[in-house]
Order: C-alpha cells, then sequence, then structure tokens
C-alpha cells in the first residue's frame, strides 16, 4: 500500500480526508469479510465409529435412600431406609446414531423401611398392621421386600464409543416380582418384660406379587445420580395402606 505523506499544516485537510477515505475503505473491505459464510464443520458419521471396545454399562449398581409415597399418620417411618439394587445389562446401540441405546437387563432389587415407635405385622392377622407402639422398646425395626427385575432403559451417552467417560442419561421402567418379605427387630423391652432379643416375621401374602417403577439416571461417567417412583401399590388393595415406594441414590456402573 502507498504511504501518503503531508507535507505541511496547510495539507491537514487532505491528510484528513486521505485518512478518512482508508479507514471507510478499510471498514468496508472487513465488513466484506465477515459477511462470507463461515466454513461448516464436517459432519461425524456416527455409524461408522468403531465399537468394538465398547464399555456400555452392562453391570449397575444402585444405592440410595428409601421412602414411601401418601404414608398415613399411624406410619412413622424413621431412621436410614434404604435401597439395594444390582443389574446386568445388555446394550443395544442404535445403528445411525450409537450415542442412543436400549438396555435390557435382569437383577435383583431390594428396599429396606425402617420404623420407630411402630408395631408392624405381616403376618398374624386378615391383613398387615402397621401403627404406632410407644410400649415396646425397639432398638432397630425395618420392613425388607426383595424382587427379581427386568429393567429397561433408553439410553444417551455423549461418548458412544467409551461410556466410562462423559456425559450420560438413561430413563426406563422396571418390571419386578416379589421374591421375599420380611420384618426384623431388636427388641429392647416389649410389653410382656421380655428383653434383649432378636424379632423375626416373613410372609409375603400381603404384598403385590409384582411391580412397575419408573426410573431415570443422569450423570457423568462411571457414577450416576437416579430416582425411581414405583407406579403400583405396595400392598395388595384392602389389606395394608396405599403406599407406594421411592427412592433416590447413587449409580455405580461399567464393563
Amino acid at each position: 500500500m502507498a504511504k501518503y505523506i503531508c507535507p505541511s499544516t496547510r495539507n491537514m485537510k487532505h491528510c484528513l480526508l486521505a485518512f478518512l477515505l482508508l479507514a471507510f475503505f478499510t471498514t468496508a473491505n472487513a465488513q466484506q469479510l465477515d459477511s462470507l459464510p463461515a466454513a461448516k464443520p464436517a459432519k461425524k458419521d456416527w455409524s461408522k465409529i468403531d465399537l468394538s471396545q465398547r464399555s456400555a454399562d452392562h453391570l449397575m449398581i444402585q444405592f440410595g435412600y428409601a421412602g414411601w409415597a401418601k404414608v398415613p399418620d399411624t406410619i412413622n417411618i424413621g431412621g436410614f431406609s434404604r435401597t439395594f439394587n444390582i443389574y446386568f445389562f445388555f446394550d443395544f446401540p442404535f445403528k445411525l446414531n450409537p450415542r442412543f441405546s436400549v438396555g435390557l437387563g435382569a437383577g435383583y432389587g431390594s428396599d429396606n423401611i425402617f420404623f420407630k415407635k411402630t408395631l408392624v405385622d405381616i403376618k398374624s392377622g386378615s391383613a398387615v398392621t402397621i401403627r404406632k407402639d410407644t410400649i415396646t422398646q425397639y432398638k432397630k425395626l425395618k420392613l425388607q421386600t426383595g424382587y427379581l427385575e427386568i429393567p429397561l432403559e433408553l439410553r444417551y451417552s455423549t461418548n458412544p464409543e467409551n461410556m466410562n467417560k462423559g456425559f450420560k442419561m438413561a430413563l426406563g421402567v422396571k418390571v419386578g416380582l416379589l421374591v421375599d418379605g420380611k420384618v426384623k427387630a431388636k427388641i429392647d423391652r416389649d410389653a410382656q418384660g421380655n428383653s434383649g432379643y432378636i424379632y423375626k416375621e416373613k410372609e409375603t401374602k400381603y404384598f403385590q406379587n409384582s411391580r412397575v417403577a419408573a426410573h431415570l439416571r443422569v450423570g457423568y461417567g462411571n457414577v450416576t445420580v437416579f430416582g425411581q417412583y414405583t407406579l403400583t401399590n405396595y400392598f395388595k388393595e384392602g389389606t395394608g395402606p396405599a403406599v407406594k415406594p421411592w427412592s433416590i441414590g447413587l449409580t455405580l456402573s461399567g464393563l
């Protein structure tokens, strides 16, 4: 570019005019360059990525806090009620976009609901008895149920080649078959004056034989947070309170 030199102050107007013209043409050229369409990044062909070494959350272990929805005032849930679940999955990625996949598995799920100053009888009457008990001194009292379950998930991962890394999310349902129902209590002293013993009662006749629960998992890498809500009642109709279990916690997954 040729330089413009002002010989004296008499030509200051000419210098100013030249500067303005130079600034105008520079700005115009810059705007013209900015208006050109930017090069679009190449779109990744997800159908051609290598999934031969794919880690796809085949093993899943869940631990968390459990509770009941719609609990009557006569029931006093207390302590750390908890859930523990373990599943093995088969993973089926979508061919055109393996960031999405379907997980189908099998496993075992259990809930342990703890009570304070509450009598829980699942065997002796014509229905479940759960009511406040201020006479018996319980050191610990829990109601435990266990299910053989088939979970089904729609999964999403930002790193489909290695799901041990990257953001992931899963939404699904679990269908379970009841295999265990029992009460276990450590009693310091009962109404008859007996003290220091463990009480166990096992019976499943008042529980629903099957359950359906919706669940959601969100997290990063091998750790996700899960939430689960049971869509079916915990007890059979007319044999106990119309409560519905729920749980929240952490999921460890891999393999």
